[in-house]
């Protein structure tokens, strides 16, 4: 259930949480999953937010060359 053994797109990402999010509050996990399901959530947040932090980086680079080229 790692997120490193299939890289998964943002999109899928965010709908795996909503998944589990819906299951946890229609309570349709039982004890024995719920660790296991919050530990995937938690980890599928965390690449959730590096993707937008790469997104965001690459973003400011596209802009700042935009700016430099406009600049000479």
């Amino acid at each position: 259930m790692a997120t490193d053994k299939k890289k998964i797109t943002y999109s899928e990402a965010i709908r795996e949480v909503e998944e589990i999010l819906s299951r946890l509050n229609n309570e349709e996990l039982d004890v024995d999953r719920l660790a296991a399901e919050v530990k995937r959530a938690s980890e599928l947040i965390a690449l959730c937010r590096t993707k937008l932090r790469k997104a965001e980086e690459d973003i400011a680079g596209i802009i700042r060359r935009e700016e430099d080229a406009e600049a000479e």
